[in-house]
């Protein structure tokens, strides 16, 4: 039997051919991910943080899109709690602004993609009581919840929008 006497099987091939196609000339797609950036992806995945970014998201309506490095973007975050604009669960990246504000912002992207990393590292959702415990001490010891937090301070506090010094909190 050949190809032209199974036309549900030349569909299939024509849209195969134009999705690679499609992928190959996409921004997103031009360069594959690194080796260390697929095994953060899949030990989010596996740990369950990016599944909870994702539950997040869609409940709280964001609009999703693909972004660089693994990434997921969630656009348009309204909810009251974090007071951050933006923030990571897994490899979702929960923000209010567009996602296209947040591709332009390089270095707060770059911030929170160490955040997934940060997950990985403490197999998925330990890592969220470990970071209040951290934002808890940093706020005694600074006045404010990232300065003195050993989380920001690896991701970088500049890039995340935190000031490099605090003050004390109990002088």
């Amino acid at each position: 039997m050949t190809l032209r006497q199974r036309p549900g099987r030349v569909r299939y091939l024509r849209l195969q051919n134009l999705r690679r196609r499609f992928l190959r000339g996409h921004p997103l797609h031009r360069h594959s991910l690194t080796a260390g950036q697929r095994a953060r992806q899949a030990a989010n995945l596996a740990n369950g943080s990016t599944l909870l970014g994702l539950a997040v998201a869609g409940a709280a309506r964001t609009r999703l899109q693909r972004g660089p490095r693994g990434l997921v973007l969630a656009a348009g975050y309204g909810w009251p709690l974090p007071v951050a604009g933006a923030f990571t669960l897994g490899n979702v990246v929960l923000c209010r602004c567009p996602a296209e504000a947040m591709l332009d912002r390089p270095e707060l992207l770059g911030h929170e993609e160490k955040h997934c990393s940060q997950y990985a590292w403490c197999l998925g959702l330990p890592f969220i009581p470990l970071y209040l415990l951290a934002a808890g001490w940093s706020m005694l010891r600074t006045g404010n919840p990232g300065t003195g937090n050993v989380f920001e301070r690896r991701a970088g506090l500049l890039a995340g929008g935190y000031p490099v010094h605090g003050k004390r909190a109990w002088s």
